[in-house]
Order: structure tokens, then sequence, then C-alpha cells
């Protein structure tokens, strides 16, 4: 081994590994083994069945991950709200601005008690989905 690393040129190609892998093993699987083999191999998230199968027999520490389809559905959709929601309180940055600009104070104070309104309405609204979150969490901690 020591002499094909001295007599080692530089011709290109893949170099050579320190301690490469030459042992093989082969075993076969029934149906019901090979869907539990890789029902455990997806779990894991490794992306090397080979790895995979080292880790388990050597007791390494094999990493799952399980991912509730709810729970990520439900945090886009939230995120996506929030997004929404900054948006409205940009626009009403600029609804306010644009009042006191384009119109007299009366009538200006007249739709901002309008906007005013619909602002309570969406605050009350706020709190239910706050509300609604808290009692999804809390659901998915119980589990």
């Amino acid at each position: 081994m020591n002499d094909h690393k001295n007599n080692y040129r530089n011709k290109g190609g893949r170099k050579p590994k320190a301690d490469p892998c030459v042992h093989r093993y082969v075993f076969r699987l029934n149906d019901e083994d090979n869907s539990k083999f890789l029902s455990l191999f997806e779990v894991s998230g490794m992306d090397n069945k080979a790895k995979f199968i080292t880790s388990v027999l050597f007791s390494k520490e094999i990493k799952t991950v399980k991912i509730d389809k709810g729970t990520v559905d439900f945090y886009m959709r939230l995120t996506s709200f929030y997004s929404q929601f900054r948006a409205v309180g940009v626009n009403y940055n600029q609804v306010v601005k644009l009042l006191y600009t384009h119109f007299t104070e009366k009538k200006a104070a007249a739709f901002l008690y309008k906007l005013e309104k619909q602002t309570a309405e969406l605050s009350v609204l706020c709190r239910k989905i706050i509300e609604l979150a808290n009692t999804f969490n809390n659901g998915n901690v119980e589990k």
C-alpha cells in the first residue's frame, strides 16, 4: 500500500483515499423488512443508505426529524398573514398622510373616524388570531 502511495504521480483524476472502504457485505430483505428499513431510513433524514446501515450497526447517533404537515401549513399561512398585516400598516400610514395633505382638517377627521372603526375591527380579528395560534401551539406541545 505504501509503495502505491510512493509511486503515485499526479496524472489527473481523483486522489486515492487514505482509508478506502474495500470490504463489502450483501444481505437480502423480504418485503416487510424492506418496508421497515426504508421507513427508518426516510425518518433518519440521511441521504446515503450505506452510511445509515453502518451508523445503525455501530450504534452511532441517528437523527430523526418528524414534520407535521398541518403545523407547516399553519406556519406558512400565519407568515403570509403577517406580511399582509404589515402591508396594511404601511397602507394605513400612507392613507393618513394623504388625507391630511389633500383634504381639509374636518373632512380628514371624518375619514379617519371611518378608518378608526375598521382598525378596531382589525384589532379584534388580530386578537382572535393570536388566541388561535396559542391554542394551536398548546395543542402541539401536548402531543
